[in-house]
């Protein structure tokens, strides 16, 4: 159900390795998890990942209906969605409601919570992308709502579900471990030492990084973790993200121009475009591209 408060706080750390945790959850935020709401979400991955591999999918979400409505563009986060989704004998309704999209009431004046409030109707979950930052968390913790949504990128603020995957192939390939019960890698060669990761590219406009950089900081990691910015001026990594990562205990923040100079030492390098959607004029994006 959709909490009748639009801040946040009341949901930070509520998802947590009880599975009971995450029924009829809205996912708006990585805040929301714990370290071993992470852990349980990676294992289930894992489980997931064999299913397909070895019988395709199941039918444990047969006559279940997914709303897909992505107000900007998208392929890969919409088409995961909608696979995961028909994987798991489920199926879905797509809603294009960005500028050339054709199936959105929204042309005609329609707000987003109506929308949304119409497709819960014919739908059992809503994912949701949006070009205004904090709109996902207005329509899912509003009145209006009372099925679960997940944010699939609101503007510039966050994007929790391309986090979670881009974490979990990291935590996957290298062997992580977290400082929770059963959280030690199990593969043969698991990481040891600090864990050094590279953002390079758009920090300012770019939502996975900020949902990324958080996730990493917040989920004690039995690795030291270094956060390297490394970005082009006047698209430097937002101040608010760099408070919060902060606060996290075992981090270590730098900041860098030089790209060869970064990626020294690096476990991981993280690239994410310069967003020429995200400027005001064109001159701007032509000045830093």
């Amino acid at each position: 159900m959709a909490s009748a408060s639009n801040d946040l706080s009341a949901i930070t750390n509520t998802l947590t390795d009880d599975v009971s945790s995450w029924e009829g959850q809205n996912l708006i935020s990585v805040t929301q998890m714990t370290t071993s709401g992470i852990l349980r979400l990676f294992q289930t991955a894992q489980s997931m990942r064999s299913l397909v591999r070895s019988k395709g999918g199941d039918e444990r979400l047969k006559h279940k209906v997914l709303a897909s409505v992505f107000y900007e563009a998208s392929t890969r986060t919409s088409c995961s969605f909608q696979a995961a989704m028909m994987r798991l004998g489920g199926t879905f309704l797509h809603v294009d409601g960005g500028k050339g999209g054709n199936t959105s009431a929204s042309k005609k004046g329609e707000s987003l919570e109506d929308t949304i409030r119409c497709l819960e109707c014919y739908t059992d979950v809503t994912v949701l992308r949006h070009p205004t930052t904090g709109s996902v968390q207005q329509v899912a913790l509003g009145d209006g709502t009372v099925k679960p949504v997940i944010n699939a990128g609101d503007g510039v603020g966050e994007h929790p579900t391309q986090a979670l995957l881009d974490f979990f192939t990291i935590w996957d390939e290298l062997g992580l471990s977290f400082e929770v019960m059963k959280g030690n890698s199990t593969v043969d060669n698991p990481h040891t030492g600090p864990l050094v990761v590279v953002l390079l590219g758009d920090l300012k406009h770019g939502r996975t990084v900020h949902s990324l950089a958080k996730l990493l900081a917040r989920s004690s990691l039995k690795h030291e973790l270094v956060l390297r910015y490394c970005a082009p001026a006047t698209l430097e990594m937002p101040e608010h993200v760099k408070e919060y990562v902060q606060q996290c205990t075992n981090v270590k923040q730098e900041e860098y121009s030089d790209m060869s100079e970064a990626v020294k030492g690096a476990n991981v390098l993280y690239v994410t475009r310069v967003q020429k959607e995200r400027f005001e004029t064109a001159e701007d994006y032509e000045k830093v591209k």
